[in-house]
């Protein structure tokens, strides 16, 4: 029998000789008719056969032959799916959409490769090998986080990355929004946000830093584009969390506002990388006002139960010598500028719970004093996330060491694409331990999961994210779903070896394992 390769791993996988082979005859028994209708949309345009979709009941469960069949089973667990192939029919059950979602990817990725194409494959044996797969995620948040700030990628990539987090089985994409160098997600209410803050006069050349393109550069995403994303992604069991930043990251908002900085005025979209002084005034009480009608028309764009308001590289000198912070700071009985920007968290986190949302910012949130509810994004290195989940804190785990696929790939960096300069091979991210040691063993439930985090600096294509991104991710993806207690890097190069030729059939890039 060949060998199995899937990505990520199942929990329990038992071959079975032989396997169900799907023909133009083949059809699909379903409880509910709009996950069979998915499954055969999934099927039909590399088999060129349109599958019907037909009720499933207890008759059929037991004697239906050259079917696909869908059940619904009684668990607790919200993603788990079981699915048993055998000559004359394949059997999919889960408890909820989730599980059915999740194991579709699996029968994809057990067929053929040319499963994957976009276009009706001739002369392809369609079949299935034989198995019974009992299959569940380690953890509950496996994502990807995308920054469109510092590079803005259109609709159409936005799709297909979604369509990659699906496959792999990930369940959340973090869509950054917001940065000094671009402003990418339309608000009604302030229409400057995007007539000038999504556009700047140029970019630093990669690699410079007093070198510029000469070229202006931008764009943003309307809301009826976002619904269009949010919809997409939800269809393929992916929630889109939406990052607003807050207060810091915020130049591209101060340069259409600059009533909402502690300066007022001066700004302008940031033609360069790295952190900027100017933030958000938290001493003036129109940066609240502003703050909630902007999250008030995101609430209203993301149904995500979490929303993610940044918090992180904030410098302080702006709120030092701004006299309306000073007084902020002595009216709320404030020690400093660090418990300045706590109190700035928690009352975006009030409105937040008022709503019925929580707040996620990242691990800088911590300095001050860490907003009642807030889950932590743990980026700089582990330590932050063991903090919060050893107080009791929601985490989620994405330290830079292992999960920042903006990193170079290799020590050989001359003959790879411009990134950051930090290393980060496969091999380390194989190593990933979301829950690290130090947590307590009654806090470990804390850490919700994990992701990936791409930021574009130096991607201004499509296809460098991709490469960036591949075979990366599907490492993390690896370790956030089934989480092996042992981590055999030549045997997930082997399983690699097989697996990446499904991304050239996709029209994925990726980085060939070379090394």
């Amino acid at each position: 029998m060949d060998e199995i390769t899937l990505f990520p791993q199942p929990r329990e996988l038992e071959r079975k000789t032989g396997g169900f082979t799907l023909n133009r005859h083949t059809r699909v028994f379903a409880a509910d008719s709009a996950i069979g209708a998915t499954l055969a949309d999934y099927l039909r345009p590399a088999t060129g056969f349109d599958l019907p979709v037909h009720p499933l009941d207890d008759d059929i469960l037991s004697n239906a032959q050259n079917a696909i069949l869908l059940a619904p089973e009684a668990s607790d667990d919200a993603e788990g799916y079981r699915l048993e192939v055998e000559p004359g029919r394949a059997l999919l059950s889960a408890s909820q959409r989730a599980g059915f979602l999740h194991g579709m990817q699996t029968i994809r990725q057990l067929l053929p490769q040319q499963i994957l194409a976009s276009e009706t494959q001739a002369g392809v044996d369609w079949t299935i090998p034989g198995v019974v797969i009992n299959d569940s995620p380690a953890f509950g948040w496996r994502g990807i986080h995308l920054d469109v700030g510092r590079h803005i990628f259109p609709v159409a990539f936005i799709k297909k990355f979604i369509d990659m987090l699906a496959f792999y089985k990930f369940n959340t994409f973090h869509w950054h929004l917001t940065e000094d160098q671009g402003w990418r997600i339309e608000i009604k209410k302030y229409p400057r946000l995007t007539e000038v803050g999504a556009y700047r006069e140029e970019t630093v050349v990669a690699g410079a830093w007093d070198q510029y393109d000469g070229a202006s550069y931008g764009g943003f995403y309307t809301q009826d584009e976002v619904r269009e994303v949010v919809a997409y992604a939800a269809e393929r069991g992916i929630t889109v969390m939406p990052e607003i930043e807050l207060p810091g990251h915020a130049v591209a908002a101060l340069t259409a506002y600059p009533e909402l900085g502690c300066a007022g005025a001066g700004y302008r979209v940031r033609t360069t990388w790295g952190i900027a002084e100017d933030i958000f005034c938290a001493g003036k009480d129109a940066v609240f006002s502003f703050v909630n009608d902007v999250l008030g028309e995101v609430l209203e764009l993301f149904p995500s139960q979490y929303i993610h308001i940044g918090g992180d590289e904030a410098p302080k000198a702006r709120w030092q010598a701004c006299p309306a912070c000073q007084a902020r700071i002595q009216a709320e009985g404030l020690a400093d500028e660090h418990e300045l920007q706590s109190w700035f968290i928690r009352q975006i986190e009030a409105w937040l719970n008022e709503r019925g949302r929580n707040l996620v910012g990242w691990d800088e949130i911590l300095e001050g004093g860490l907003a009642p509810n807030a889950t932590v994004m743990s980026w700089r290195g582990s330590d932050g996330g063991i903090a919060a989940a050893n107080a009791g804190h929601d985490v989620i785990m994405t330290p830079n060491t292992y999960c920042y696929l903006d990193y170079y790939q290799t020590e050989d960096t001359e003959s790879e694409p411009p990134a950051i300069s930090a290393i980060l091979p496969l091999r380390q991210v194989w190593q990933y331990e979301v829950i690290p040691r130090q947590i307590a063993a009654d806090k470990r439930h804390h850490i919700l999961g994990g992701q990936g985090n791409i930021w574009t600096e130096y991607m201004p294509q499509s296809d460098h994210v991709e490469y960036m991104m591949f075979p990366r991710a599907i490492a993390i993806a690896d370790v956030l779903w089934h989480h092996p207690d042992e981590r055999d890097y030549d045997a997930l190069i082997a399983r690699l070896g097989r697996h990446l030729p499904a991304l050239d059939v996709m029209g994925v890039n990726y980085r060939p394992l070379n090394d």
